[in-house]
């Protein structure tokens, strides 16, 4: 595995604090992805979880374009992967799916979240759209970001165990 993650700073203002933990945790999930063929990207955990690493990228790219595109930014975008037809499209449906095109569909909005985090430099910027009716801060979302790419990182690291035994932070 290529490891990329540049360690957060010990001490930081709390912007560059949360934008830096919120890119290691991405490039984590980089790490846990490098190196494996598709069908590997593609192996389930245990049935009935329909659960793998290339669901993962798929739905990060997803939740990536929701916070940050739509919700903070207000654009009008539909989601990439899922629809409310398919609420868990991003997660079931990799049978076929590409993995360059999710990787690079994943990295497209990860660039495009870092473009509008920089159009707002106030933390307290509220979203312009509402989440579950509760409208939401950029620094609430900073914060959600991390917490989202933590969970998701641990069920990443159990994947790839369960894959080639690669373990690892």
């Amino acid at each position: 595995m290529t490891d990329r993650r540049i360690d957060p700073p010990a001490v930081a203002n709390e912007r560059e604090m949360l934008t830096s933990w919120l890119d290691w945790h991405r490039e984590t999930l980089a790490v846990k992805c490098d190196g494996l063929t598709e069908d590997q990207l593609r192996l389930r955990a245990v049935a009935p979880s329909t659960l793998s690493l290339l669901g993962l990228v798929r739905h990060m790219a997803d939740v990536e374009r929701t916070w940050f595109r739509r919700r903070l930014d207000g654009e009008d975008i539909e989601p990439l992967f899922f629809s409310l037809d398919d609420p868990d499209g991003d997660f079931d449906n990799v049978d076929t799916a590409s993995a360059d095109e999710a990787l690079a569909a994943w990295r497209a909005e990860v660039q495009a979240a870092r473009k509008v985090t920089a159009a707002y430099p106030d933390l307290d910027t509220l979203a312009k759209r509402e989440a579950r009716g509760v409208t939401v801060s950029h620094r609430w979302i900073l914060v959600h970001m991390i917490e989202e790419y933590a969970r998701h990182n641990g069920h990443a690291d159990i994947l790839r165990e369960q894959i080639d035994g690669v373990t690892g932070e």
